[in-house]
C-alpha cells in the first residue's frame, strides 16, 4: 500500500542560512535530543547542509517510493529515508544522487546502505548512510510512504523538520528552535577561537575550563 501526503512548507532560506552556520556538535552542547545515532555517517568530508525534511518510508528491496520522491522534492529539501530496518539493499547510488542533485536537493539522509561510492563522490552530492552494499534495490512495487512521520537514525522525523548535517553527524530540529539553538552555538564557536588563542599563548586547557580549580578544591575537602 502507498501513502502519499502533501509536501511540507519549506523553511525560510534565511533561517536555514543561520542554521548552517552552526555545527551539529556545537548544538550538542545546547540540546540533548534530535541527534541521529553514530551509525549515520557522511559519505563526503568537509560538507555541512541545512534543509527542510521531506520524508520517505521505503521497505526492503524496493526503491519505488524513493524514485517517486525524486519527482517531488524541491531545491533546498533534504530527502530523509526510513528503510524499515533494511541494511542489506542499497537504496541510493549514483543515479538517485544525481537526480536529487538536479532537483536542487540539499542532501539525502538514508537509514540504510548505499552503493556507487565513486559516483557519489564524483557528483559531490551530500549523502549520509550506514554503510555500503553491492546488493541493490529494485522496482518491486511493494508500497511505501511519502511525507509521513518516519524514523531515521533512531530519531523521529516529521515532514518539515529542519535537518542539519555534517561529517560528524545529523541533527533533526523543530524549525521553531532554530533561532534559539543556532545563535547560541555560533556564539560558542566564536568563543572557541578565543580559547585556541589562549592555548597558543601557552595557557593550559584545565586552567581555562576550571577543571584544575575544581579538582584541587575537591582534594582540599577530602579527608
Amino acid at each position: 500500500m502507498y501513502v502519499v501526503k502533501d509536501l511540507p512548507r519549506q523553511i525560510d532560506p534565511a533561517r536555514l542560512e543561520l542554521l548552517v552556520k552552526a555545527e551539529p556538535a556545537t548544538i550538542g552542547h545546547v540540546l540533548h535530543a534530535g541527534f541521529m545515532d553514530t551509525g549515520m555517517r557522511g559519505i563526503l568530508p568537509d560538507v555541512r547542509i541545512a534543509g527542510t525534511a521531506v520524508t520517505v518510508r521505503c521497505p526492503g528491496a524496493d526503491c519505488t517510493m524513493i524514485h517517486y520522491a525524486l519527482g517531488q522534492i524541491r531545491p533546498g529539501d533534504v530527502l530523509v529515508i526510513d528503510r524499515c530496518g533494511d541494511h542489506r539493499h542499497a537504496a541510493t547510488g549514483g543515479a538517485v544522487a544525481y537526480a536529487a542533485r538536479k532537483a536542487g536537493a540539499a542532501g539525502i539522509v538514508l537509514d540504510g546502505v548505499v552503493s556507487d561510492l565513486g559516483e557519489l563522490r564524483h557528483f559531490g552530492f551530500p549523502v549520509w548512510a550506514r554503510g555500503t552494499s553491492v546488493v541493490t534495490t529494485k522496482h518491486l512495487d511493494l508500497g511505501g510512504e511519502f511525507c509521513t512521520m518516519v524514523s531515521c537514525g533512531g530519531v523521529g522525523v516529521r515532514p518539515g523538520d529542519a535537518i542539519l548535517a555534517d561529517e560528524n553527524g545529523v541533527l533533526v530540529l523543530d524549525p521553531d528552535l532554530i533561532e534559539t539553538a543556532a545563535p547560541e552555538a555560533i556564539r560558542m564557536q566564536d568563543a572557541e577561537k578565543t580559547l585556541f588563542a589562549r592555548l597558543e599563548r601557552g595557557e593550559k586547557l584545565p586552567d581555562i575550563s576550571g577543571a584544575t580549580q575544581r579538582v584541587l578544591a575537591r582534594l582540599r575537602t577530602t579527608p
